[in-house]
């Protein structure tokens, strides 16, 4: 870390080649090979997930937060430009087209993340090159297999597997991700070598909290003039676009007869078998609609425009607005009036009986966002704590990597050290055990409450004596935004800014705080990330079972203050 930062003081590019030594030097637990002359095919696919699949043809990468520091720096409105995607980032980012790409980003951790997975890649990619401009014969195939976009027969999986020194699995994963140009992609790699080059526009503390601030005058900006954002109570809640919603809209359960003629249609029979099995249980157990939320989010990605248009009309229907960053770095808001919600479209896990009157009188709104990378969740709630009329509680699902558990397991903490600051919070986690273990179906899914967690800079930034040294002490999630949301939390109820280094007691906080993070990696089994793996069905259980927690949380908080304040102006109808 302080070799890159101290590079990208300089006002011109840098070479990511500078970094290679440093890089390999740390046997980061996500890129264990880095060093050998084999591909690292777990590290690739992490990789190839993380950062758009225009990465092929790039060779500079511009990171700022505004458009206006691009504009400063003569590359004009990049926002014009081409705008790319990666499936396993939610990050702003455009291409020229040609062979730059421009970086949006919300905060410092938004580095952390990027220059190891740049370097990385770039490990990866020559590492290809090499073995690719050794056989004549390998690279004659590829050239001869550039234009195929469908997978390899088994035959042709098994050749190229061999002369790439993959075994058959990790070829196809490799394969999957890459595809429809992954004979197009190893043509390039064969052609050239990757030598990124990296310069970073801006990246003071002040320019962050700019671009923070651009983010939450937008949001207020596209709000109606019957939601003041100050002058109404708030439940604050990072997770993801679809969680909440899902639990709101009733949606796919109206739509489950074309949901699943969608699973027929695209053959997946262990998804056929898991929906038979789901019938058959209580549907009060919400076994069926867990089901058809993971089913929901599939359709809409591959073929669902009208279904979508149909639920953005249904949420708005709900008071649900959803407001998507037009500028600077990106975080999806959802601002969800709680009057609003009906009563006969929500999960039945989420209420309790005689609740939906009195909730119809509520004035509290719900701010959901995409939950952000890392120190981004410092500034997104800091922001949030100086213009909501009244905080009521904040609550956090997030992914997390665990050195005790399985991978789809729900870890709850009560302890959290933050890398950034340094310091160790303690606080009451509003969540227990009991109060998720409900919602979790598959009888090998476990939730482990009371434990601690340590929030890290970045994914590529731990090895194994890293991990073990706070296995001993007793940290066992290892996440990216507990920390900086703490230290938030921490300014929103002290008088004075968070410390550094210290012990900080958060009992007794005036408003709900609640962490709730899902087993996705588990990075002491040598090789098992995220890019060995998926999280496949039974894996996403986790997330469904956080959201009703939280969403069921929320629903019996605001009912126990309305009835304690003898609330009775009604807003609504639930």
């Amino acid at each position: 870390m302080r070799t890159y930062y101290s590079l990208l003081r300089s006002t011109n590019p840098i070479q990511i080649d500078t970094l290679i030594e440093s890089h390999t030097a740390i046997d980061s637990s996500l890129h264990i090979y880095a060093r050998e002359p084999w591909p690292d095919a777990s590290a690739l696919v992490y990789n190839s997930l993380r950062l758009p699949s225009c990465i092929t043809d790039v060779d500079n990468v511009i990171v700022g937060q505004l458009e206006k520091a691009f504009i400063d720096n003569g590359y004009g409105d990049v926002a014009q430009w081409e705008r790319a995607y990666a499936p396993g980032r939610r990050r702003r980012v455009h291409f020229d087209g040609k062979n730059t790409l421009a970086v949006f980003i919300a905060s410092r951790s938004d580095i952390d993340d990027l220059v190891p997975m740049l370097t990385a890649y770039q490990i990866e990619w020559n590492k290809l090159h090499a073995i690719l401009v050794r056989n004549d014969e390998l690279r004659q195939f590829v050239a001869e297999n550039t234009a195929r976009t469908h997978p390899m027969s088994e035959d042709d999986a098994l050749f190229l597997a061999e002369q790439l020194g993959l075994d058959i699995e990790e070829l196809r994963r490799i394969e999957t991700v890459w595809l429809p140009g992954f004979f197009a992609t190893l043509n390039k790699m064969a052609a050239t070598e990757k030598h990124f080059r990296l310069q970073l526009l801006a990246g003071s503390l002040a320019d962050y909290r700019r671009a923070t601030h651009y983010w939450w005058h937008y949001v207020n900006s596209q709000l109606g003039e019957d939601i003041d954002l100050g002058d109404r109570p708030v439940y604050f809640v990072s997770s993801n676009t679809h969680s909440i919603v899902n639990l709101l809209t009733g949606f796919a359960r109206r739509e489950e007869k074309t949901l699943m003629d969608y699973v027929r249609s695209q053959g997946h029979e262990d998804l056929l078998a898991e929906y038979d099995a789901a019938r058959q249980t209580d549907e009060s157990a919400g076994i069926l609609d867990n089901f058809l939320y993971y089913v929901l989010k599939k359709y809409l990605e591959d073929n669902g425009h009208s279904a979508r248009q149909q639920l953005q009309t249904d949420e708005k229907t709900l008071g649900i607005t959803r407001i998507v960053s037009q500028r600077g770095f990106e975080i999806e808001t959802q601002i969800i009036e709680i009057s609003k919600l009906r009563s006969d479209w929500l999960d039945p896990r989420l209420c309790e009986s005689g609740d939906e009157s009195i909730l119809a009188k509520s004035d509290a709104l719900i701010i959901n966002i995409d939950y952000p990378l890392g120190l981004a969740a410092y500034e997104v709630l800091t922001r949030v704590t100086e213009s909501a009329g009244k905080l009521l509680g904040v609550y956090v699902m997030g992914k997390a990597a665990t050195l005790n558990a399985r991978i789809g397991d729900l870890m709850i903490p009560n302890v959290v050290h933050d890398e950034h600051s340094q310091n160790t919070y303690l606080f009451d986690n509003c969540f227990s055990a009991a109060d998720v273990a409900p919602y979790m179906t598959y009888s090998n899914s476990t939730v482990l409450d009371n434990q601690k967690a340590i929030s890290v800079p970045g994914t590529f930034l731990q090895n194994a004596r890293y991990m073990t040294v706070f296995y001993h002490e007793g940290y066992t999630i290892i996440e990216m935004e507990a920390g900086p949301y703490l230290s938030s939390i921490y300014e929103a109820i002290r008088p004075k800014r968070h410390p550094q280094n210290e012990i900080a007691t958060l009992y007794n906080a005036p408003f709900d705080i609640g962490f709730l993070h899902y087993a996705s990696d588990t990075p002491r089994s040598k090789g098992e990330n995220l890019g060995a793996r998926s999280l496949r069905y039974a894996g996403m259980e986790s997330t469904y079972a956080s959201a009703v927690a939280i969403v069921s949380r929320i629903l019996r908080q605001e009912a126990k203050r309305l009835r304690e304040n003898k609330q009775t102006v009604p807003l609504g109808g639930i």
